[in-house]
């Protein structure tokens, strides 16, 4: 992904170092996979979870280089989301990329990284451990700059739905998983202008892409970690459920066939 030379956003929250909690370090897919194996959603581990102080923003620093990385990726989105709106007389309100390192307080409650990158809508703000991308990598075999762009873009994307009002809270297993898998979609469509009018897409970036999305399918993390696969326990889609929207929404650019169904 030819990210450098890329403008950086100026809504980046640095909190990394602050909050830490002891076992904060424990890997942050593993745990937020069995969140989601028993049907529960990260969300509500925040919810429930004490709360604590949210500390100080710093600035990134110039040689931090997965900083860097994630600021330029939330820069793009801003960008291409902000061009859609317009296009239909809106503003897109900005959200705040906020880092931190084992342990955050945000506006949904206090968490650990082990629930893994999450969007809270009353804040508007996304927030990731950036270790997280280690695990991405290490765990299950989704490397790659693009892999990692396509977490961001999933997470803005659900600050789309909420912008727009598709955001919705409850309604059980199926409704989880149509609003996760529209949110691969909007991460696609993020995808296709990136590729058409930013030029951040390099040859090989769209394969790391649906990578990271089959690797983080239902399926295929129930398969790994309980060995057998439970469909109605899905939370977020199947592996071919995920690779499928996402690149509907990268083929296409089209919001029209992100819609819930």
């Amino acid at each position: 992904m030819r990210w450098r030379g890329y403008r950086k956003s100026s809504n980046v929250s640095d909190r990394r170092g602050v909050g830490m909690i002891a076992g904060g370090g424990v890997g942050a897919v593993v745990i937020a996979v069995i969140a989601m194996l028993f049907g529960v959603n990260p969300g509500d581990i925040i919810e429930q979870a004490p709360s604590a102080g949210t500390g100080q923003t710093g600035q990134l620093a110039a040689d931090d280089t997965l900083a860097q990385f994630a600021s330029a990726v939330l820069a793009s989105t801003e960008d291409v989301w902000s061009d859609i709106f317009r296009q239909s007389n809106q503003d897109y309100p900005e959200p705040q990329l906020v880092l931190f390192s084992g342990a955050v307080q945000s506006a949904c409650g206090f968490a650990q990284s082990a629930v893994g990158p999450f969007y809270c809508a009353r804040d508007n703000a996304v927030y990731i451990d950036l270790s997280f991308f280690a695990d991405l990598r290490d765990r299950f075999g989704a490397a790659g700059d693009f892999a990692e762009a396509y977490v961001i873009a999933h997470e803005v994307g659900h600050h789309v739905q909420n912008v727009t009002g598709a955001l919705t809270h409850g309604g059980g297993n199926e409704a989880s998983v149509r609003q996760e898998l529209q949110a691969d979609c909007l991460a696609g469509v993020w995808g296709y202008f990136a590729r058409e009018e930013q030029q951040l897409v390099e040859p090989g970036d769209l394969e790391e892409a649906l990578n990271a999305a089959s690797a983080i399918g239902d399926d295929r993390l129930q398969k790994q970690t309980q060995g057998h696969v439970v469909p109605e326990s899905f939370t977020h889609g199947s592996s071919a459920q995920r690779v499928a929207a996402f690149r509907r929404g990268y083929d296409y650019g089209d919001l029209g066939r992100c819609e819930l169904n």
